[in-house]
C-alpha cells in the first residue's frame, strides 16, 4: 500500500496528472513522504516513456511514408511529454543555463538559478535541446521499429534515475523545507534509491531484449557520463544544486541516451 502511495505523490510532484483525494491535503508533503516519493522519480518516467512511445508509434503510423514523419512524430512525442511533465524538464535546463555566466560569481550564480525570464542564452540551449532530441529519434527510427520505442522507454526512465544522486553529492540551494522544493531538496536513503533502481533496471532489461545488450549498455554509458559531466559542472559554478538543475540533469542525460543508444544500434 505504502509502494502505491509513494508512486503516486511521485506521479502529483513530477507530472501535471492530477492526483486528487488524500493526495491534495497539506499533511501529504511531509519531509518523509517527500524523500520516498523521489525513489519513484524513474517510475514517472514510465508514464512517460510509455505516452511518447505511443505517441511516436501513432504519428508514424498515421503520417504519409517520408523522410520527415520520423521527424515529425520525433516532436509530437516530445511535445506530449512535456504537456505530461508541464515542460519542467526543458524549462529548467533554459534556466539553469542562463544561470552559468561565466563572470559571475558561483555563488552569486546559484542564488540567481532561477531568474523570472527567460534570457538569451536559455532560449537557444531550449531550441538546441529540442533540435537534438528530436534528431536522435529521427535518427534512431532508421533501424528497426523497435529500436526508438526502446530508447524511447528507457531513456525517459534512466534519466530519472541519475538526478537522484545529486542530492547526495552536493548542496540544496534553497529553502529545502517540507513540500517548498519538491522530493530531491534531500539526499534520499538507500531504500529510494533501490526503489529507483528497480524501476530503470527494468527499462533496461526491455531495451537489451528488444535490441541487444549494446544498445542498452551504449545508452547506460552514455547517460551515466552526462550526469558525472552535470555534478561536475553545479559544483563548480553554482557550488550546489537548484530544483531547476534538476530537470535540466534530466534532459541531459535523456539526450545523452539517445545518442548513446543511436551508437550501440550501429555497431551491434
Amino acid at each position: 500500500m505504502s509502494f502505491l502511495r509513494d508512486y503516486l505523490l511521485a506521479i502529483r510532484c513530477f507530472t501535471r496528472v492530477p492526483v486528487a483525494g488524500a493526495f491534495g491535503q497539506p499533511e501529504v508533503f511531509t519531509a518523509d513522504r517527500l524523500r520516498a516519493s523521489a525513489g519513484h522519480f524513474p517510475g514517472v518516467g514510465w508514464l512517460a516513456g510509455i505516452l511518447a512511445c505511443a505517441v511516436f508509434a501513432f504519428l508514424g503510423l498515421a503520417l504519409p511514408v517520408s523522410p520527415f514523419t520520423p521527424f515529425v512524430a520525433a516532436v509530437g512525442c516530445t511535445i506530449a511529454t512535456a504537456l505530461l511533465t508541464g515542460g519542467a524538464g526543458e524549462t529548467g535546463l533554459a534556466r539553469t543555463i542562463d544561470a552559468l555566466p561565466r563572470d559571475a560569481p558561483p555563488r552569486q550564480a546559484g542564488i540567481a538559478a532561477e531568474p523570472a525570464q527567460l534570457r538569451a542564452g536559455g532560449a537557444l540551449a531550449l531550441v538546441l535541446l529540442l533540435l537534438a532530441k528530436a534528431g536522435l529519434l529521427a535518427a534512431l527510427a532508421a533501424g528497426p521499429p523497435t529500436a526508438v520505442l526502446a530508447a524511447l522507454l528507457a531513456g525517459h526512465v534512466l534519466s530519472r534515475f541519475w538526478p537522484l544522486w545529486l542530492p547526495r553529492a552536493l548542496q540544496f540551494l534553497g529553502d529545502a523545507a517540507a513540500g517548498a522544493s519538491g522530493p530531491l531538496a534531500q539526499p534520499i536513503g538507500r531504500q529510494e534509491l533501490f526503489i529507483a533502481a528497480a524501476w530503470s533496471a527494468l527499462a533496461l532489461a526491455v531495451a537489451a531484449i528488444a535490441e541487444g545488450p549494446a544498445f542498452a549498455i551504449a545508452g547506460l554509458a552514455a547517460s551515466g557520463a552526462a550526469v558525472l559531466w552535470m555534478r561536475r559542472t553545479l559544483a563548480r559554478r553554482l557550488q550546489g544544486f537548484t530544483r531547476e538543475s534538476v530537470g535540466a540533469t534530466q534532459q541531459v542525460c535523456e539526450i545523452a541516451f539517445y545518442l548513446g543508444a543511436a551508437v550501440g544500434a550501429s555497431i551491434a
